[in-house]
């Protein structure tokens, strides 16, 4: 693989950052020195996909931590307790991977949020800081299921840390036992100090603003007028297959090429392989290997998968193909995307509607956002295929 393609070079604490994230660097650092003193301190960093948001957070930690372990005898930060806590356990390999091309990373910095909870509580300790890297895949009510008796991890982070920075993006909700709203997080800004700094600029889609805005719009369901873009390869596709085979091809000449789709075909956990069929087309899904030590997105066998939303949160790829799945449809009407939840095949992403006042609307609202994240994946190019005629039929013509 080459370099460029490495996530640990994507994300590395060492990459130049741009103004507007060597500013947030500087506000998070100086928002940790002025709040020592204080029980509870929240800053929010929020950003759509492709912002650098886990770009810079790795940064803040790195500096954190240089100054935690190899800091000045005078300095504020120094012989503190820090964390990372990340949700999503393919970005958990990929950070613990980085900490260990570091001098002051250590991959026991790294936990995911119910782990370090739960470890918190049986301990009785607090770390001093601790970063949040997509906040919003925290639970917001109990779950047996990752033995998590509580209500709410951002609250119980809270509670076991002094200071605590969130990334946070509404836009990448994908299930209902981490519904969480602008509205609930403002919730937690009460009663404590608390400062929000929003990240604007597109790093991760290279291509022009014509080009991104449709693809935003897309993943919101507008279909727009195709924009023409010589820097950036957007191509429909009526045939899944030739989508494939023109993937296979790109990723045979760059690497960091892979399929994508809605979770709209059937999956579980059974060690059993689960395919996808669309016409001549046939891939497996992704399959769970915990044990391996790259992420689904660089494992060079994984172009003869298909990846779903959580095995490509949080990552780039220089090509993304993407499959339109049955739960997405032409709504001729209304001359843009329509959903139909009862076709999503990813049941746990609706368990536990207790508390939200339309499921119906928060359904369509998780399937959205799913097809955003996937369709924010590739840096130079993005196919498309949609399983609905008439939906494939109406991007084709845009």
């Amino acid at each position: 693989m080459a370099l460029d393609n490495a996530a640990t070079h994507k994300l590395s604490p060492e990459l130049a950052l741009s103004g507007p994230q060597t500013e947030l660097l500087h506000r998070v650092v100086s928002f940790c020195e002025r709040h020592q003193s204080d029980d509870s301190a929240l800053f929010v960093i929020e950003g759509a996909a492709g912002t650098g948001k886990s770009v810079v957070l790795n940064a803040i930690f790195n500096t954190l931590q240089t100054r935690a372990r190899s800091g000045a005898a005078d300095d504020p930060l120094r012989g503190l307790r820090n964390m990372v806590i990340v949700n999503h356990p393919e970005m958990l390999k990929l950070y613990r991977n980085i900490a260990a091309t570091m001098p002051n990373l250590r991959k026991s910095d790294y936990e995911r949020p119910t782990t370090f909870i739960n470890k918190s509580a049986k301990t009785g300790k607090r770390a001093d800081i601790v970063l949040v890297d997509e906040a919003h895949l925290l639970l917001t009510r109990p779950d047996r299921y990752n033995h998590f008796a509580q209500q709410n991890h951002l609250e119980e982070i809270l509670r076991w840390a002094r200071i605590v920075v969130v990334v946070f993006d509404p836009l990448q909700v994908l299930k209902f036992k981490s519904h969480w709203s602008t509205d609930l997080l403002e919730s937690f800004r009460k009663g404590r100090p608390s400062e929000t700094f929003h990240l604007d600029t597109q790093f991760r889609v290279s291509a022009s603003p014509v080009t991104c805005s449709w693809i935003d719009a897309l993943g919101q369901g507008e279909i727009l007028p195709r924009p023409k873009d010589p820097s950036f390869d957007l191509r429909i596709y009526d045939d899944c297959a030739k989508l494939y085979a023109d993937l296979c091809a790109c990723n045979a000449k760059y690497g960091l090429c892979r399929l994508l789709s809605t979770y709209d075909y059937p999956y579980t956990l059974n060690g059993e392989d689960h395919f996808i069929t669309e016409g001549a087309f046939r891939l497996r899904w992704d399959r769970s290997l915990p044990s391996e030590k790259l992420p689904w997105a660089e494992r060079p066998d994984t172009i003869d998968e298909v990846g779903s939303v959580y095995t490509i949160q949080g990552f780039d790829l220089n090509y993304a193909g993407v499959i339109l799945g049955p739960s997405l449809f032409y709504d001729a009407k209304n001359d843009r995307i329509g959903v139909r939840p009862e076709r999503y095949e990813d049941s746990a992403a609706f368990q536990g509607r207790d508390g939200i006042a339309t499921p119906e609307d928060a359904k369509k609202r998780v399937i959205l956002n799913a097809l955003n994240v996937i369709l924010t994946r590739g840096i130079h190019g993005l196919f498309l295929y949609a399983h609905d005629p008439a939906l494939r039929e109406r991007l084709l013509r845009t």
